[in-house]
């Protein structure tokens, strides 16, 4: 004899399998951005969204790393070039340069400049590397390779947010 089998059974139980593989594939996104080439990985709750590059105006007596300000749709923006704020030199602007508004639960009206995007990014596709070394700065999380050998480094906004040096971008006299 057959195993006698319920539908309505079988559909909740495929639904919570959906809902849990939905959440879990969710959880280990992250966006790939390039900066100063070097590949990081961003939460994707950090982020607002991403967008081009659009005219920044200079601000005098700030950091060669504060960008300037941005009017994104009747709201200015803080950008900073994430590139020189780790002390590599700026950013080259390129066709493919995004900027990163930070949510704004973390810091209102701030932006990342980055050099351009490289997509949605799975932790479980990638293997935790060693350690971070000693001299990292406190808004460089794990770092991960993924299956073509790339490594990834995750760029912890929260942390970066309240950074001291981050958060004084004009030049004290």
């Amino acid at each position: 004899m057959s195993k006698r089998f319920s539908l309505r059974d079988y559909q909740e139980s495929m639904l919570g399998r959906m809902e849990v593989a939905t959440a879990t594939s969710q959880a280990d996104a992250r966006l790939g951005v390039e900066v100063g080439g070097r590949n990081w990985l961003v939460e994707l709750s950090d982020t607002a969204e991403v967008l081009p590059v659009p005219a920044i105006a200079s601000v005098p007596l700030t950091h060669s790393w504060f960008c300037g300000v941005a009017n994104v749709r009747g709201n200015l923006l803080s950008v900073v070039d994430l590139q020189a704020f780790g002390g590599e030199g700026a950013q080259l602007l390129t066709p493919l340069s995004r900027i990163l508004p930070i949510h704004p639960r973390i810091l209102p009206h701030a932006a990342l400049l980055v050099g351009r995007m490289q997509g949605i990014k799975h932790l479980a596709d990638m293997t935790v590397q060693e350690a971070q070394a000693m001299d990292a700065p406190v808004w460089c999380g794990a770092q991960y390779c993924d299956a073509g050998g790339q490594v990834w480094r995750e760029l912890d906004i929260k942390r970066l947010a309240i950074e001291p040096a981050f958060l004084q971008a004009g030049i004290i006299a």
